[in-house]
């Protein structure tokens, strides 16, 4: 396909609409962050993702949009679910709500540098990582597992692992209404039950920050913090559990499409009417493995707090905990008209303005959180939901890759990235050389730039910038 991009504003471009789309394309970046890499192809997922039954509006990227499975990353899309809207697993991706949980400490930079060795060798001995099993808590076997992608943080809360409090600043208040653990299959089962509590691999990590800059001071008193503050950031998901749901369900998807009528320019983008059977099946399925997210960050912030509490007396208290690969039942004004929608995030975060009835009580008139991380040695983001944000309230969710991993293994040590790292005060826990090599900064978009074009595109409001001290590595 000819992809014909058009520039609308510094931060916004159109892909004009051209058959098989149904809508045209959104990018939301400047002419700088769009995908420059040899073989992205991106913008051309942006225009096929249009292509979808049901989609509406448009199909959109976000300032950190590159190419992925099916959908772009920073990919946003929603179908009419009463008009034949279908439910793709592209759309939300192998790693079901992966996502990030920002924790704000009772401790200040400066108080803490002395005790920072300490603090970084406890997680570090602590908290499980990389490929394969190793989570924090064994489950005792199926039926506990399907407990726990039932109630999702819930759960573990509930086991003494974490407060209240921790539910009301998590998404969904920690669990996603509709799952069904029937539909998770036993392979899933058997990856999930050794894994609750353990970051993963790839771009995964446990980072400790501080508070460099606040833009917002009304705003992030109301998130609890301040310049200054030392916060600690999880990004990871569900684990080989969520891969397994997402395969699953991706190949039950591909055989059906002729029983659909439904023709796709990829098949990556095999997907389902959502009210069908396949379709609720997934549904059912994905919402299992998003509580086992969310309990999985849950438990990884236990250990944190255990690791604060032994080395620097501090308390960590819950920010906001929100997903970034996910498709949501969500009610939308479509042309004036309220619709039910199934909105599609991959690598896209729900960014919700004050007012927002699913907010939290104490952040009503702030609005959500948005949290936009970086990578090693390069700063983070939180934000926040704006009025006005037409994407369905949807938000960029990092910096967003421009190597691929093959690439950065070619073009960086690891060795040698740990001693720069150290060189600028940023202690390092990897899982290995390869895995630190593979995540170098230079392996991403510009975090700074893509934080400027999201503000400026309308998606979310800037708040603070959270800097690096150290970080523990999938």
């Amino acid at each position: 396909m000819d992809i014909g991009l058009v520039q609308e504003t510094p931060f916004r471009f159109r892909i004009e609409r051209q058959d098989p789309m149904r809508v045209p394309g959104i990018v939301f970046a400047t002419r700088e962050l769009l995908p420059q890499a040899v073989g992205d192809k991106a913008l051309e997922q942006v225009a096929n993702v249009a292509s979808l039954p049901g989609i509406v509006r448009a199909s959109y990227a976000m300032p950190d949009v590159h190419w992925g499975y099916g959908f772009p990353i920073g990919g946003v899309a929603a179908t009419d679910i009463d008009a034949g809207g279908v439910v793709s697993p592209g759309g939300v991706g192998f790693d079901i709500s992966c996502g990030v949980r920002l924790l704000a400490a009772g401790i200040d930079r400066g108080p803490l540098a002395p005790r920072m060795r300490r603090l970084m060798d406890i997680l570090g001995d602590t908290v499980p990582r990389g490929l394969g099993p190793g989570g924090l808590w064994k489950l005792s076997g199926r039926p506990q597992l399907e407990e726990l992608m039932v109630a999702g943080a819930a759960y573990a809360v509930e086991h003494g692992r974490g407060v209240p409090r921790d539910l009301e600043r998590c998404e969904d208040g920690g669990r996603l209404a509709g799952a069904d653990p029937s539909q998770v299959g036993q392979r899933a089962v058997d990856r999930g039950l050794r894994q609750v509590g353990s970051l993963g691999s790839a771009n995964h990590f446990l980072e400790v920050q501080a508070v460099d800059r606040v833009y917002d001071a009304g705003t992030a008193t109301a998130f609890g913090l301040h310049p200054g503050q030392v916060c600690v950031m999880i990004h990871c998901g569900s684990r080989g559990l969520g891969h397994q749901v997402c395969s699953d369900h991706v190949r039950v998807m591909d055989q059906s499409l002729r029983a659909y009528g439904i023709h796709l320019p990829d098949r990556q983008l095999a997907c389902a009417p959502a009210v069908s059977v396949p379709g609720r099946d997934y549904l059912g399925a994905m919402a299992a493995a998003a509580n086992y997210g969310r309990a999985n960050r849950q438990l990884l912030s236990e250990a944190a707090r255990h690791a604060f509490a032994v080395a620097a007396g501090a308390e960590l208290d819950l920010v906001y905990d929100v997903s970034h690969n996910m498709a949501k039942i969500e009610i939308h004004d479509v042309e004036g008209v309220r619709r039910r929608l199934c909105v599609h995030r991959k690598g896209a975060t729900r960014a919700l303005p004050p007012g927002h009835p699913d907010l939290p009580g104490d952040l009503a008139e702030a609005g959500q959180p948005v949290l936009v991380p970086g990578t090693m040695g390069t700063a983070s983001y939180v934000m926040a939901g704006t009025a006005g944000n037409d994407a369905f309230w949807s938000s960029a969710h990092g910096a967003g890759r421009v190597w691929s991993r093959h690439q950065a293994l070619r073009l960086v040590r690891g060795e040698q990235l740990h001693e720069e790292l150290e060189s600028h005060g940023i202690a390092v826990r990897p899982a290995s050389w390869r895995a630190l090599a593979e995540e170098a900064p230079d392996a991403y978009k510009d975090v700074d730039a893509v934080a400027a074009a999201t503000e400026a595109a309308g998606l979310a409001r800037l708040v603070a910038r959270l800097v690096p001290l150290g970080v523990v590595k999938g």
